[in-house]
């Protein structure tokens, strides 16, 4: 049958660069991906993601990039570049960039936002789509954001709010990735509405890449009853003519790109073939590990405990809850625990501390408070913190959220689990957001990394890292923090 098609996908996300990512991919029967380079355009701006379409070219697994539409993502945080308007443009004419990439900046749209306008009229000059972002929109203002030319969402974590956008014309992508998970909630769709429905992962940490791909939402389809061919349409076929790749689809005269598998039922994949090539058989990648250059940027110095002090201002606080397996979250208000005129974390009430340090220039430190986590020792960091990047850490106490920072800056990027004793660290050289290091190795790491934060740690997460990068990310409501402080993503504004 013709080779899955991850339809939206962060390549950044598992950590590793795009041809060590394919390695893994083809194991699994996928064969192209729609990859939307904004985390690393965020860090390097199209110098980032000129580099992402190089490296994907060295192996030949179809990687297809959209132009990222909001870097920044917000002008609440500081990134480190810019992707205007001309570079929209720059990016939109070269023709492995198939797409507008996501329009975050939803209220740019419904409120007329000129360069948000100016971007979309690109993408209609270039006759390429432009995806949509658009969490908890419905009814008059789904219906504007629709209109003004965007044609898919991967957002939807409810089935009314799906098909109130399907009504009005969208695509809809069942994501399932390492932190939102909404293949639940939209499969029961498909039976109708598989004609405008695609798989995507959106983001996929290493581990999960290990264990399976678009191969698994199949599977899961095929065990709710759902007919092959229409799984089929939305695994393969959809994407591939929804953003005009050049992925075969079996037709006479395609590229061979297409999968063996052993039986409908077990459908484990036992060939993968790209162009005519077996790239992977029986569980085994043909593709090669290759090296790259390492492009970064990080430009700050180490941090002393001093600055992840929190001043009392007041018996209560405002509280980030995170959700797990989502990457909205709740707005609390809760009593302050505090010693010495400082707010601490709270453990009983699993009220911790949250930083982000911002990574590109020396700034105060932003703090916040986060429940849910689960931590009751050390503390974890990242710089992988959507989407600007800069490094987000967790924390039960100061000296911990300092030590794990100050690994982070001394390897300029990486993730990082840290108390008084100990530390694990997998380095992430590439823009602080990937390694060309082996993926297994990576994956392997990541699940020890992993492991220690849930069992010696105590986080109750399903994914903590993943998790703990998306606690920065703006345009996802309701209370998130940024390097300039905590933001309320419902009134898109400092709280």
């Amino acid at each position: 049958m013709p080779g899955f098609v991850d339809a939206h996908v962060h390549i950044e996300s598992s950590m590793l660069v795009p041809t060590e990512f394919a390695r893994m991919a083809v194991v699994h029967g996928t064969v192209a991906t729609v990859s939307d380079p904004h985390e690393i355009g965020n860090v390097l701006g199209i110098k980032g993601v000129d580099f992402m379409i190089e490296n994907g070219k060295k192996c030949p697994f179809k990687f297809y990039f959209g132009a990222p539409s909001c870097v920044p993502a917000t002008t609440f945080e500081t990134a480190g570049a810019t992707i205007d308007v001309a570079d929209v443009d720059y990016l939109l004419q070269k023709p492995e960039v198939k797409y507008l990439a996501e329009m975050m900046n939803w209220p740019g749209v419904l409120y007329n936002d000129k360069v948000v306008y100016d971007k979309i009229a690109l993408a209609k000059k270039y006759n390429k789509p432009v995806d949509g972002h658009a969490p908890g929109l419905k009814g008059e203002q789904a219906i504007t954001y629709i209109n003004a030319g965007i044609s898919t969402d991967h957002e939807c974590f409810t089935a009314e709010e799906a098909l109130d956008k399907l009504k009005g014309g969208m695509k809809i992508l069942i994501r399932e990735g390492s932190a939102a998970k909404n293949f639940e909630a939209l499969i029961p769709l498909m039976n109708d509405h598989y004609e405008k429905m695609m798989y995507c992962s959106d983001d996929k940490h290493p581990d999960s890449l290990m264990d399976g791909h678009i191969n698994e939402l199949i599977k899961r389809s095929l065990a709710k009853g759902i007919d092959l061919f229409k799984i089929l349409q939305a695994a393969c076929i959809n994407p591939v003519e929804h953003y005009d790749l050049e992925v075969g689809l079996l037709r006479e005269g395609d590229s061979a790109d297409f999968v063996v598998v052993d039986d409908l039922e077990k459908f484990n994949i036992t060939q993968t073939y790209i162009d005519g090539t077996l790239v992977a058989e029986n569980g085994e990648s043909k593709l090669s590990h290759q090296t790259c250059e390492h492009l970064n940027y990080f430009n700050v110095k180490e941090k002393s405990v001093e600055d992840f002090l929190v001043k009392e201002s007041g018996e209560e606080i405002s509280v980030i809850e995170a959700i797990d397996g989502e990457l909205i979250t709740n707005k609390l208000i809760l009593k302050a625990k505090i010693e010495n005129g400082y707010v601490v974390s709270d453990l009983e009430n699993d009220v911790l501390k949250i930083a982000v340090v911002n990574r590109y220039s020396e700034a105060k430190v932003a703090t916040a408070f986060i429940k849910n986590f689960g931590l009751t020792k050390g503390a974890i960091a990242s710089s992988v913190a959507h989407d600007s990047h800069n490094i987000v850490v967790i924390g039960v106490d100061d000296e911990s959220m300092c030590k794990a920072v100050n690994l982070l800056i001394k390897e300029k990027g990486g993730i990082v689990a840290a108390d008084s004793e100990k530390h694990k660290l997998i380095p992430l050289p590439v823009a602080g957001l990937m390694t060309d290091q082996d993926g297994y190795k990576v994956a392997k790491d990541y699940i020890e990394i992993d492991h220690i934060v849930k069992e010696y740690m105590g986080s109750t997460l399903i994914s903590p890292f993943m998790s703990l990068s998306f606690m920065a990310l703006l345009v996802i409501p309701s209370l998130k923090l940024s390097d300039l402080g905590l933001f309320d993503g419902d009134k898109f504004e400092f709280v």
